[in-house]
């Protein structure tokens, strides 16, 4: 068994909405859209789905308040994308920071209150007490 990729969705209640935060805040191209009920889009070389509902994910909330996350996107440079995203308007939720298990990330919610990571793997380094 060869897994080629593995495509993440996302549902939405604003289908032309999401598409417009993707493309114009984080630079996404629009890969495909299915009429006003599912679409895709390509961050690097990875796509994300993103699928109209009629009532918002209700593991949006529970993700925010328990400090999960809905996609980590992996980047070379975080400070270079918090710049980006600020410059395009996004709300950064939790700033460039480093993390006890070596990587340096920042948070932000996307239009629907998805949470995203954005991370950037650091040097090993001995683990924090």
């Amino acid at each position: 068994m060869r897994i080629r990729r593995v495509i993440p969705q996302l549902r939405t209640t604003n289908l032309a909405g999401s598409i417009e935060f993707y493309v114009t805040r984080l630079a996404a191209t629009l890969e495909f859209r299915y009429e006003d009920f599912y679409a895709g889009v390509r961050l690097g070389e990875d796509v994300v789905h993103l699928k109209h509902v009629d009532e918002p994910d209700p593991g949006i909330a529970y993700v925010r308040e328990a400090g999960h996350l809905d996609l980590y996107i992996e980047v070379d440079d975080v400070a270079e994308v918090a710049r980006v995203l600020r410059q395009n308007g996004v709300h950064i939720a939790c700033d460039v920071h480093d993390t006890d298990w070596n990587t340096r990330e920042l948070v932000i919610e996307d239009d629907q209150g998805h949470t995203l990571y954005f991370g950037q793997p650091l040097e090993a380094r001995q683990a924090r007490a």
